[in-house]
């Protein structure tokens, strides 16, 4: 029964926060990029410049866009990651469509065509943290991360990195000729939409990798018992011991796994140090998960 009431909670918190995550991006579209007449990356960059030239608005656009695509994720891909994305898409479409209505201008960065970099650093940031979260989430912003999770479904060797790079790349050359005015072409909105695209997917990533980055130690040694104390006793943590054999001189070995914290890796380099016959490196750890709850017999 708690764990049915822990995984419902859990569930509930999930759409919570993909819900607040599309007024976030609602807001940062009205805020930062529509104003600023530049096209943001992916398929939403498409829609945004139709509602340059067109008026159509961005909801509806957004509606068209990702409602088949929702539909396709559902029976081809993965149901909760489609359903979660429907929901996203339809808080943020309606969001948008909303906030057109309202009488926010004093609220909106409009550069006016100075400095303009900086609500593209802006948004740029909002969209990574929201598409970062959402994919933490199983869930995405639409378009193409629906597009990608589709391809990598169906060919998981495929390099999809090509496929969004050519996408953006089309979107900012697009943008070249859709801002610019008088047939003067106007160059800024493409070095608008590579910063907005550039930062977005660092924020994204550095948010997928996750905060709890560690440092896993590999020690091969014939100390294993002194250094297990010392890595208990000062550093509070376990460690996982194996037993070895050298492949060239046929000596046994013991080999330690250890993982610490950032905080803690000039300590441990320090307890490496002081026994020979010791040879350890160490790789990084994006994130880690769980724990052993250890007792002492």
């Amino acid at each position: 029964m708690n764990r049915k009431f822990s995984r419902l909670f859990s569930n509930m918190l999930s759409y919570t926060v993909v819900i607040l995550l599309a007024l976030l991006l609602a807001v940062n579209y009205h805020i930062f990029i529509v104003e600023n007449h530049f096209a943001p990356a992916g398929l939403n960059g498409i829609a945004t410049m139709v509602q340059y030239k067109t008026g159509f608005s961005i909801s509806y656009m957004s509606l068209l866009i990702n409602l088949p695509l929702c539909a396709l994720a559902y029976f081809f891909v993965e149901k909760e990651y489609s359903v979660k994305t429907l929901v996203f898409t339809l808080v943020y479409s309606f969001s948008y469509l909303f906030l057109q209505g309202l009488e926010l201008d004093f609220l909106q960065y409009n550069a006016e065509g100075h400095d303009t970099i900086f609500p593209a650093i802006i948004s740029g940031v909002i969209t990574g943290f929201v598409s970062g979260v959402c994919l933490k989430n199983s869930a995405s912003t639409g378009g193409m991360d629906l597009i990608s999770k589709y391809i990598n479904k169906r060919n998981p060797g495929a390099n999809f990195f090509m496929v969004t790079f050519v996408l953006n790349a089309v979107i900012a050359c697009i943008s070249l000729f859709v801002y610019s005015d008088a047939g003067v072409l106007n160059y800024k909105p493409v070095a608008l939409c590579i910063t907005y695209c550039f930062v977005s997917n660092f924020v994204g990533n550095q948010i997928i990798k996750g905060a709890k980055t560690a440092y896993k130690f590999t020690i091969i040694t014939t100390h294993p018992d002194e250094i297990c104390l010392e890595i208990t006793n000062i550093l509070r943590h376990g460690a996982t011991r194996l037993e070895a054999r050298g492949a060239y001189t046929g000596t046994s070995k013991s080999v330690l796994l250890c993982v610490v914290n950032k905080h803690q890796l000039t300590d441990f380099k320090k307890i490496i140090d002081r026994y020979d016959e010791t040879f350890s490196f160490y790789e990084v750890v994006n994130e880690t998960y769980g724990n052993f709850k250890y007792v002492r017999t």
